[in-house]
């Protein structure tokens, strides 16, 4: 460590800036370079010596983690709320950044944050695309039916998506009640409701048929209440499940916990906790309201919560029930087994 280069990284969408220091603080360069490959090819060739970096997670840090990690002994990504409270400083512009970046890297003080491997972001990018395809299918659901509301036409409320009824639904639609323009909307809306579920489903399909991931989403599966999506969600979400030693660790990930106020000797919960992976942590709680139906031991918890008067503390039980499930799972690499629930 004392031989290496301590290089701090401040990654922008169109330039880096960069630090690099040895281990008693000098500097031994500085500057800025091109956020693409070609330029960051020919800035590597300035280190003749091994070099440590480290880089504040953004929307950008991926390629360049990617691209730089051969050429680094080792490379960090720092959590940028963590990193703003270590490094804060009066004066702020891209180079005291990155000095800042290279001072944590040293001082062994970065607030280092996980980076899953390539082909997990891989798939996590398309899963998260598919959440985007599903709001917007959600989104024409919401336009067909407020055209026909504005409108004053009659429908079936739980027929109205289907192919079928609204097909039906068009035709006798009368022509003072339905002018050309109203039809138009209806046809294109219903036009990108199917082009947009049809997308979600592909890329479900294709995911959960991966080889790198198939067997793993199916022992997450044999959790009663935990579908496709869930267990495709955890995956890419968690990564690798050996990064959290507790299920408390685990809860705290997935934004299931409230944050501790504790001053003078009086102790406090604030509200449930906004840093949080708001992927799983909707997709957990919207598991968690169906759950109890698949699952007797989720029933049990959630019967046992719900008759202290409170559904939403309920609601979130299950979830961190559903958790503690999914973690043992994932890391034992075995089937769930349930056990009896003594009624």
């Amino acid at each position: 460590m004392n031989a290496c280069l301590f290089v701090g990284l401040d990654v922008h969408k169109k330039s880096i800036s960069w630090c690099a220091k040895r281990s008693d603080g000098k500097v031994f360069g500085e500057g800025s370079v091109k956020a693409n490959r070609q330029s960051l090819a020919q800035w590597v060739r300035n280190f003749n010596e091994p070099w440590i970096g480290a880089m504040e997670a953004t929307l950008f840090t991926g390629w360049i983690y990617d691209y730089l990690k051969p050429h680094a002994e080792q490379l960090k990504v720092a959590h940028p709320l963590m990193l703003r409270a270590i490094a804060a400083s009066k004066k702020k512009n891209d180079k005291v950044d990155a000095g800042k970046i290279a001072d944590c890297l040293r001082a062994d003080l970065l607030p280092e944050c996980y980076m899953a491997p390539a082909e997990i972001r891989e798939m996590r990018r398309e899963l998260r695309f598919r959440n985007l395809l599903v709001g917007e299918a959600v989104k024409m659901k919401n336009k067909i039916s407020g055209v026909l509301m504005e409108v004053g036409a009659e429908y079936n409320k739980e027929k109205l998506h289907r192919r079928k009824y609204f097909n039906e639904l068009l035709e006798s639609l009368d022509s003072d009640v339905a002018p050309q323009s109203v039809i138009r909307m209806l046809k294109m809306s219903r036009g990108h409701l199917e082009f947009f579920s049809a997308g979600q489903k592909s890329l479900v399909k294709s995911l959960q048929d991966d080889i790198r991931l198939s067997d793993r989403v199916a022992r997450l599966r044999t959790i009663g209440g935990v579908g496709e999506v869930l267990a495709l969600t955890w995956a890419l979400e968690v990564g690798e499940p050996e990064r959290f030693r507790t299920v408390g660790q685990a809860l705290s990930y997935c934004g299931l916990t409230s944050p501790q106020r504790e001053s003078a000797g009086v102790n406090k919960r604030a509200p449930i906790s906004k840093q949080r992976n708001k992927h799983l942590q909707t997709i957990l709680v919207e598991a968690a309201k169906l759950g109890p139906r698949y699952n007797p031991q989720l029933k049990a918890v959630h019967d046992r919560e719900t008759a202290k008067g409170n559904k939403n503390r309920a609601t979130l039980a299950v979830a961190r029930k559903l958790v503690a499930y999914l973690l043992a799972v994932d890391k034992s690499g075995k089937d769930f087994e349930p056990r009896e629930v003594n009624m």
